[in-house]
């Protein structure tokens, strides 16, 4: 028998993509679930034989890559602030689509939205190591120095920063871009602080395999077929 039986309900529908563990136990509570055709309880256990079967529909998932303008809050607006769900409900109607992360107020660049839960969890999971890169522009020329600083980990208030990829611009002494695979709040700005550098502009332009490529801000496109089944594949969630 499989050493990961018997299972928890949620797990089970949550590894085989149905919804999120959270989602699960809704639909459970709903009484939308049977485990061999007797209503499944939150917390009921499956075995590797067992039937599960999920009455109704289940929403369909999906996913946008978006770009945040500068200015624009990720979450929790405060009195004259607009966020993302703001904007998304006032431009396009949507409003079941969640910023998956975060980037602050005076950064821009890509965001990804969905409606699944699922990937939350592994896309934000600090040990998981997936790369997110960005275009950075500060107030003077970068150095040599300074480059290798951001490589091999700069120290912010106590905590040194991992390993990272650093590229200059060819086009400009004050521009470059770098990959990180964590994500500490205002990360490079604290880095560049620590080593003597204001950032005048910062813009996500890669998580994982997603690519702003030529969004505009306010703008998305829907990620799907190879390059969404490679996202998913990358964070560890089943379609």
């Amino acid at each position: 028998m499989n050493e990961e039986f018997p299972m928890r309900i949620n797990k089970y529908l949550a590894k085989n993509g149905v919804a999120s563990r959270r989602e699960v136990d809704d639909l459970i509570s709903k009484k939308k679930i049977t485990i061999n055709g007797k209503v499944a309880e939150l917390g009921q256990k499956v075995e590797v034989d067992d039937t599960v079967e999920v009455i109704g529909k289940i929403k369909v998932k999906s996913y946008l890559a978006y770009y945040k303008g500068r200015g624009v809050i990720t979450h929790s607006p405060g009195e004259n602030e607009i966020d993302i769900a703001g904007r998304l409900k006032k431009d396009y109607g949507i409003t079941d689509m969640s910023p998956v992360g975060r980037l602050d107020k005076d950064s821009e660049g890509l965001i990804i939205l969905s409606n699944d839960g699922r990937i939350t969890g592994p896309l934000l999971d600090p040990e998981a190591n997936h790369e997110k890169e960005y275009d950075v522009l500060v107030d003077k020329k970068v150095s040599g120095m300074f480059m290798r600083a951001m490589e091999n980990g700069v120290d912010i208030e106590g905590y040194r920063t991992k390993a990272a990829k650093a590229t200059r611009s060819p086009k400009n002494d004050k521009r470059f871009t770098i990959i990180l695979t964590e994500g500490k709040k205002h990360q490079i700005r604290r880095m560049c602080a620590a080593l003597g550098y204001q950032i005048e502009t910062l813009k996500r332009v890669r998580v994982t395999n997603i690519e702003l490529d030529k969004l505009k801000p306010n703008q998305f496109r829907k990620i799907q077929g190879l390059e969404l089944t490679a996202f998913l594949q990358a964070i560890g969630v089943s379609m």
